[in-house]
């Protein structure tokens, strides 16, 4: 079976040791660096209803030698990428949207 267009998961850890699930939306990779646009997984489908749709970015670091993710400390860099990011969602999602002739 294909899995063309299965979803990017990644489940991260949090300081508690509690797994979190996300789908990767998009990855990008300026001169400041690798971020990931994640949006979170829910186990149901009430969940997901109920949400507000809200994404994160996460910056890929590197620690002992692995890479890892952190949140994006500096405000000014996030508001940056989450314009980045918006606008490639914008991009993607218009192309999906275009009426067949």
């Amino acid at each position: 079976m294909d899995n063309e267009f299965a979803a990017d998961l990644i489940t991260l850890v949090d300081d508690e040791g509690n797994e979190h699930s996300f789908e990767i939306l998009d990855v990008i990779e300026n001169d400041d660096g690798m971020f990931y646009a994640l949006y979170p997984v829910f186990e149901n489908a009430e969940d997901e209803i109920n949400s507000d749709g809200e994404y994160y970015i996460f910056e890929v670091i590197e620690e002992d030698g692995e890479q890892q993710l952190a949140e994006v400390e500096d405000d000014d860099l996030l508001d940056k990428l989450a314009e980045i990011f918006e606008s490639r969602f914008e991009d993607l999602y218009e192309d999906e949207e275009q009426p067949e002739d």
